[in-house]
């Protein structure tokens, strides 16, 4: 389990709770009016004499026929039996008539919760529904898990990182979206480095890394400028994934390095395409992400497929949409390619060739 921190509300928005949160407080604290209207004592008709808006605390009491104005969550002072919506009275000086209705639209304290109920778990991701749950009951801020850092190492020589890529130069896709998709997963990028394809370059950058996990784009094949594989083994690394029978991705890699500090520090290599990195990215790194954050491992959903789906051999993921238990494919799939990924929300896994009409499993995108 990673280390925790306490972060306000305002910024704890996606983040993991690291301890069970307790309602600090009743809610409501207070018997309050459902609507605006009145507060009334007894049967009418009824003479209204006072008014409570919200903000305010009635130290009186109503006796048996007496009334008074009332706003949408303000406290009912004592004696209220019931609350007459604005619209079922109707006043005539200060006398009001109106009949009465079953439901008295009186919210009574604690009727949500009581201090010291569970609101939400160790272990839960922060939403916006759930922050408000933990302002409501009393909370200004919260434990949390803290984010794992990420060092994102680009390598290629051939990449450019702004504008119009000219004479054989490719512009870099990865290193803008690799810190959102990390963001959805609960890492954060601490860092990110353009490095050139030299082994001493490589070497010398992952030698000095202060993250809690890298990632590295691109280098991970046995091309003449793929570097990774050997500097790892320099360095000592252990390696655990050295290339997947999946497509696209296969040439993923996975090592750990031995800090001097005897910490390890996981080295997850992406493949240099697109489409192939994003593979990779969901296949390596959140598993380990979310190790760190001491969530669960994502599991695979059923879909069924609208779509034939063909795999040559091994492991094939798809990427594609989700719609209403059915997996239409997106188009545009190379492993170079990112224009299907971008209108998709995941991918099908397969096996083996996959008619229309049958069963698939589906790997969803991060979302958050």
């Amino acid at each position: 389990m990673g280390s925790t921190e306490k972060v306000p509300l305002s910024d704890s928005d996606h983040r993991v709770l690291a301890l069970d949160h307790l309602a600090l407080v009743d809610l409501p604290s207070f018997d309050n009016s459902a609507m605006d209207g009145w507060a009334v004592a007894g049967d009418g008709p009824w003479l209204v004499n006072h008014q409570v808006v919200a903000g305010e605390f009635p130290t009186w009491e109503l006796s048996a026929g007496e009334a008074c104005s009332i706003g949408t969550g303000a406290p009912i002072p004592r004696g209220t039996t019931a609350i007459i919506r604005s619209e079922n009275g109707t006043l005539s000086g200060n006398q009001l008539v109106a009949t009465l209705e079953p439901s008295s639209d009186i919210r009574r304290a604690g009727e949500e919760c009581r201090v010291g109920d569970l609101m939400l778990s160790a272990g839960s991701r922060l939403s916006p529904s759930s922050i408000g749950i933990l302002a409501a009951t009393g909370h200004d801020s919260v434990s949390v898990r803290l984010q794992p850092t990420v060092h994102l190492l680009v390598f290629g020589d051939e990449l450019t990182f702004e504008g119009i890529p000219q004479q054989g130069k490719i512009r870099d896709s990865l290193g803008p979206q690799l810190p959102g998709w990390l963001n959805r997963m609960g890492a954060v990028v601490a860092d990110i480095t353009h490095c050139t394809d030299s082994l001493a370059r490589v070497e010398e950058t992952l030698s000095n890394v202060n993250a809690d996990i890298v990632i590295t784009t691109g280098g991970t094949a046995s091309g003449p400028r793929d570097f990774l594989r050997a500097v790892l083994e320099k360095l000592g690394a252990t390696m655990h994934v050295d290339g997947v029978h999946v497509r696209p991705g296969h040439p993923m890699m996975l090592g750990t390095i031995t800090r001097t500090d005897n910490k390890i520090l996981p080295v997850i290599g992406l493949p240099g395409n697109p489409l192939s990195a994003i593979v990779g990215l969901l296949t390596l790194a959140q598993p380990i992400i979310n190790s760190v954050l001491g969530l669960p491992q994502p599991s695979l959903e059923t879909l069924t497929t609208s779509h034939d789906l063909y795999t040559k051999s091994g492991t094939r993921l798809i990427a594609g949409v989700a719609h209403s238990g059915t997996f239409s494919v997106a188009e545009f799939n190379g492993s170079a390619m990112l224009r299907g990924l971008s209108h998709s929300t995941g991918f099908a896994v397969i096996e083996g060739n996959t008619p229309a009409g049958t069963s698939v499993s589906y790997l969803p995108l991060p979302h958050m």
